[in-house]
């Protein structure tokens, strides 16, 4: 049932993006990819999901923290492929501090991107959505939207605030045959956890090594990083028809974490 249709991911250059972008390509379904990176590297992995999957993907560079960007990208989409028909509001980025010597800036930027941009694209993408009585969003959230950690207070404020924004969203849009949803993943060895380890090490006064073991994997009963492919999985499977009552809700893959 996804074949053909149109799946835009943000921050889908790398990590949990870029697993997404292939978990759909894998589908049949043509993509918008988004994020910074290298040029060339950008359009090796545009032309590789083209290649392997034999559909259409288009690259958009939107910086995520401004509104006029990231319209500029939906109609960029629409213009290429008609509309979105599949939203995954994945961009993000982390910052790890105690609050009270948190930068100002670092807090504005992560819920500039990590929140304010899934506000954007959905705004522009339902009106679409509505007209094909069809749509689906997906955001990306985290475990931390459930629960906390310390040093983390703009992530985690952001992650919540999604949540938040993922009930409203479905409420509004749930006779036009639409769905919101968030997934909220544990922690994945992407580029933007390897970033933080280091950080984290600082601020908790640990190696990295420690970080990892009694930091990250001490909080996910299972001791085994989430995969991207399993978070893919999760995504696709929400677009499925099995999944069509599902909405205004979350799935947590996250090894069990907030069972605790």
């Amino acid at each position: 049932m996804l074949k053909n249709k149109t799946v835009l991911i943000t921050g889908s250059t790398s990590g949990i993006g870029l697993g997404i972008a292939h978990g759909f390509g894998k589908e049949g379904c043509n993509l918008v990819i988004n994020g910074f990176g290298d040029a060339a590297e950008i359009e090796t992995i545009r032309s590789g999901l083209e290649k392997d999957y034999g559909i259409k993907v288009i690259y958009d560079g939107a910086d995520m923290s401004k509104a006029e960007s990231i319209e500029a990208m939906m109609n960029h989409a629409a213009k290429e492929f008609g509309g979105v028909d599949v939203l995954i509001n994945n961009a993000g980025i982390q910052h790890v501090s105690p609050i009270e010597e948190f930068p100002v800036a670092k807090w504005d930027a992560i819920i500039s991107i990590n929140l304010s941009s899934a506000f954007h694209t959905s705004r522009l993408a339902i009106p679409y959505m509505k007209s094909k009585h069809w749509g689906r969003i997906i955001n990306i959230a985290s475990a931390h939207a459930l629960v906390a950690s310390p040093f983390k207070s703009a992530y985690v404020a952001a992650k919540h605030g999604i949540m938040g924004l993922s009930k409203t969203v479905a409420l509004e849009v749930a006779e036009h045959g639409i769905t919101c949803n968030a997934i909220n993943p544990g922690y994945v060895l992407t580029p933007l956890v390897l970033k933080q380890i280091p950080d984290t090490a600082k601020a908790r006064g640990m190696t990295e090594e420690q970080v990892k073991k009694d930091v990250l994997l001490y909080a996910q009963p299972t001791k085994q990083f989430v995969t991207v492919e399993q978070v893919a999985g999760t995504a696709v499977f929400l677009c499925s028809d099995s999944a069509a009552s599902i909405t205004g809700g979350s799935i947590n893959v996250e090894g069990g974490w907030v069972a605790h």
